[in-house]
């Protein structure tokens, strides 16, 4: 599962892009399949990211905001992730890249399935800023610029430790671009000729192909299936070091579709078909379930999933018209800001609040209107109130089941001390206990 971090929609040349060239995402979907309707379950980093690793919405996992080096909070213990499923199934796991689902010692990949980790616990424009190779810092603040080539590396080296092995392996590689500050290695620096955000995107480019052409040479191609999307849309205030939602209206987050709906590739050479491109819905708590599917690992009949197995459709293009997702209002911490419900979609109105401008209600025909451009709200009141409907529905049902209840965005500069360089294997082993 390769993630980019705050990649829009449109930032890809095989999403329309006509500033930057990406050949190899361009390969990888003309040698796959890519989904026009590919939906993140919320339009920021650690929600976004908990939605994939754990297949349920963000709130109902306790992980509603955006966590930073002073939060108290994290993933918790019973909350199972891909790789604490898969890895009793005899995968290898690791995690390459940026986690952002906790950094304090309970909340790191290595208490939640992987065997490894090596990256940024949090977003890359946070203070400190540390390397961690497993439970350790060994870099502070890293050095940024050289950070992509190094994930690369380090994926490759797991991959062929994983063949050496004998054992099938999951590698979630989230990188920490293009989020801002943007940083990018002296070979990729002016490669994209036109400015340095498509310099870190022809970056993020070159590590796809290389891992891409490494199991293609290692023989492991026909049985791996290799996903790319991103994590939330571009984050338009930052201009030019923003990105691109290309025809899709605003980016991060919002609920409209520039903030949530993100470009998507699944590669699988003899399983997939070639050049397929499907405009059927799917979310990102699919992964999950394809995942555990595909693995073979053994997940018990009482759990319930948000997301749905994604194979009819990636290999067979089979899959539902008509499914229900919801989205949240970051700005505003609504845990539900917007449903989509078969071709229609509700973005629910706003009071004005500090810089939050006041919205009223929208109510959009998906299938006619993707840059959200025509409110038809006051054509169709019934629509709009069944959308309510599920929408309450919905946030009264994630409220319930979040783990964290009151302490959901509980901070203390304490914490940031775990990330600091320095950090004492006593201090780690005293809050472990």
């Amino acid at each position: 599962m390769l993630y980019a971090d705050d990649m829009g929609y449109g930032d890809a040349s095989c999403f329309g892009n006509k500033n930057y060239k990406t050949p190899n995402l361009d390969k990888m979907a003309e040698q796959g399949v890519k989904l026009t309707q590919f939906y993140v379950a919320s339009p920021a980093c650690t929600p976004s990211r908990a939605a994939l690793m754990t297949g349920k919405y963000p709130l109902s996992v306790g992980l509603p905001q955006v966590l930073n080096a002073s939060s108290l909070t994290g993933i918790r213990p019973e909350t199972k992730t891909i790789a604490d499923l898969v890895k009793p199934a005899g995968y290898n796991t690791m995690c390459i890249g940026k986690w952002n689902l906790g950094h304090l010692p309970q909340f790191l990949p290595t208490r939640h399935g992987f065997d490894h980790y090596y990256g940024i616990p949090y977003s890359n424009d946070m203070k400190p800023t540390p390397l961690m190779e497993d439970n350790t810092i060994i870099e502070e603040p890293v050095n940024q610029d050289t950070l992509a080539r190094r994930y690369t590396e380090r994926a490759l080296k797991f991959i062929d430790s994983s063949k050496s092995s004998g054992k099938p392996f999951f590698l979630y590689l989230p990188y920490s671009s293009p989020h801002v500050p943007l940083h990018v290695s002296d070979k990729f620096k002016g490669s994209s000729g036109f400015d340095l955000y498509g310099d870190v995107i022809t970056e993020i480019d070159w590590s796809v192909g290389e891992i891409l052409k490494h199991l293609t040479e290692a023989g492991l191609d026909k049985n791996t299936l290799v996903i790319f999307s991103s994590d939330n849309g571009p984050w338009l205030i930052k201009k030019e070091n923003g990105g691109s939602a290309g025809p899709l209206r605003d980016g991060k987050g919002t609920p409209y579709e520039g903030g949530i709906r993100e470009p998507f590739i699944a590669w699988w050479p003899g399983t997939l078909p070639a050049g397929r491109v499907s405009n059927l819905p799917a979310i990102n708590m699919d992964i999950l379930p394809t995942f555990c599917k595909l693995a073979g690992a053994d997940v018990p009949p009482t759990k319930k999933w948000h997301g749905q197995d994604m194979m009819p459709l990636l290999k067979d293009g089979k899959g539902e018209e008509n499914r229900t997702f919801y989205f949240d209002d970051y700005y505003t911490k609504n845990p539900v800001g917007a449903v989509r419900d078969g071709k229609w979609k509700l973005v629910l109105g706003r009071k004005a609040k500090g810089k939050l401008a006041a919205r009223k209600t929208e109510l959009f025909d998906m299938d006619t209107d993707i840059g959200e451009a025509h409110d038809l709200s006051a054509e169709h009141p019934d629509i709009v109130k069944k959308l309510k409907n599920l929408a309450d529905v919905a946030r009264a049902r994630f409220k319930a089941e979040n783990p964290w209840g009151a302490d959901v965005r509980k901070k203390s500069p304490e914490a940031i001390k775990y990330v600091t360089k320095g950090t004492t294997e006593s201090l780690v082993a005293s809050h472990m206990k």
